[in-house]
């Protein structure tokens, strides 16, 4: 019988490579007391006990691992606490970004360009005293941060698993990896011949997003080379649009944790949400995104599942992975190649696309027919 201890030893060795020795860092997130209840919140819960359980059995395995928790942040993208930081970056780091002003300026989502170089150039001096292997097993995101960019400059591989279920190491984590990454890989080489991308669905989505210098890149699990990155369950080939090229409608059936009780069209001018049609709650949602920020409405990312053994709509980290499935995601992309950054970052899936790479020339290639993989 697969246990959680076989799942386990599979995260670390084939999907991290991790080694005896190495400084390993498990974190996860705790429900903050105002949030409002949730139906997500037992599955929370578990989240931050398996988080515990593979510190653990990492520590007993491998010898230096540490198990860090810190009260939810406000959204996936915003980054974490100073106190996570020292535990990833090491003290004499972080004293250096606290004293240059900069943490500050980096956990806000402001820094400027030359705040950002200094930050790398701390970093790197540093990077001895940097974790070797990451596990991010928090509810919200920290993909789209600072904090995990810098963490790969100095050579940590760095595995998010964001919005996970424990039940995903017995469905979605035993996929043949090596297959899933020759999928992926082939996807992603077709996808970087474009300079555009057309998306079709049966319930009206018609979008269109400009590439030209951009790169798609694959997500394939297997993150064992220094300075790797990538979501755990994997199987997904993504890239940032160039920004202000996205057009079209997008009509969402699906919120990153629940089927919608209607669909919901978005209007989408110049490379961002312009308009909302629809009166399901999420609406709401979204609106006060928007609100707070003009950012949170750009087309971050297009995105599409490569994984075969992934069935969940009703979990984003697994959905986005569905083998045939596209995303599209809102707000920040300064973390994968694009040029915006705010403390938001949003992913929604759509389901049986007609994808279509379009070339300098014209040419047209469908890659997707109808959720179905045609190389």
């Amino acid at each position: 019988m697969y246990t959680l201890e076989d799942a386990f030893q599979s995260l670390f060795s084939v999907n991290m490579g991790a080694r005896k020795g190495e400084r390993i860092l498990v974190f996860s997130d705790t429900i903050r007391p105002d949030e409002e209840p949730s139906g997500e919140d037992e599955r929370r819960r578990r989240l931050l006990q398996a988080a515990r359980d593979a510190a653990d059995f990492a520590s007993r395995f491998y010898g230096n691992a540490s198990f860090f928790s810190f009260p939810a942040t406000a959204a996936s993208g915003v980054e974490p606490p100073e106190d996570l930081w020292r535990g990833a970056f090491g003290d004499s780091v972080v004293d250096a970004l606290v004293s240059g002003g900069i943490l500050p300026a980096l956990l806000a989502k402001q820094a400027t360009e030359d705040q950002i170089e200094r930050a790398r150039e701390i970093a790197l001096a540093g990077r001895e005293s940097a974790a070797d292997v990451v596990i991010a097993m928090s509810n919200n995101s920290t993909s789209h941060t600072r904090f995990r960019s810098l963490l790969n400059l100095t050579g940590t591989r760095f595995a998010s698993l964001p919005h996970f279920d424990p039940e995903m190491f017995f469905s979605s984590m035993r996929v043949d990896w090596p297959l899933l990454a020759e999928r992926t890989e082939r996807l992603a080489e077709r996808i970087n011949r474009a300079a555009e991308i057309t998306v079709e669905t049966g319930n009206g989505t018609r979008m269109r997003f400009g590439k030209k210098g951009r790169s798609a890149k694959g997500d394939d699990g297997l993150l064992t080379n220094p300075g790797s990155f990538g979501n755990l369950p994997a199987g997904e080939v993504y890239l940032a649009p160039l920004e202000g090229t996205s057009e079209g409608v997008m009509v969402m059936e699906f919120a990153p944790m629940r089927r919608l009780g209607s669909p919901l069209e978005l209007v989408v001018r110049e490379g961002r949400v312009t308009e909302i049609r629809g009166d399901e709650p999420y609406r709401k949602v979204l609106e006060e995104r928007f609100e707070r920020s003009d950012l949170n409405r750009n087309i971050a990312e297009l995105g599409i599942g490569t994984n075969d053994r992934a069935t969940r709509p009703d979990n984003i980290l697994e959905a986005e992975k569905i083998l045939g499935t596209i995303h599209i995601a809102l707000g920040d992309n300064s973390g994968f190649g694009g040029t915006v950054s705010t403390p938001f970052h949003e992913d929604f899936v759509f389901y049986g696309p007609t994808l279509t790479a379009v070339g300098e020339d014209g040419a047209k290639e469908v890659l997707l027919s109808e959720g179905k993989l045609m190389i």
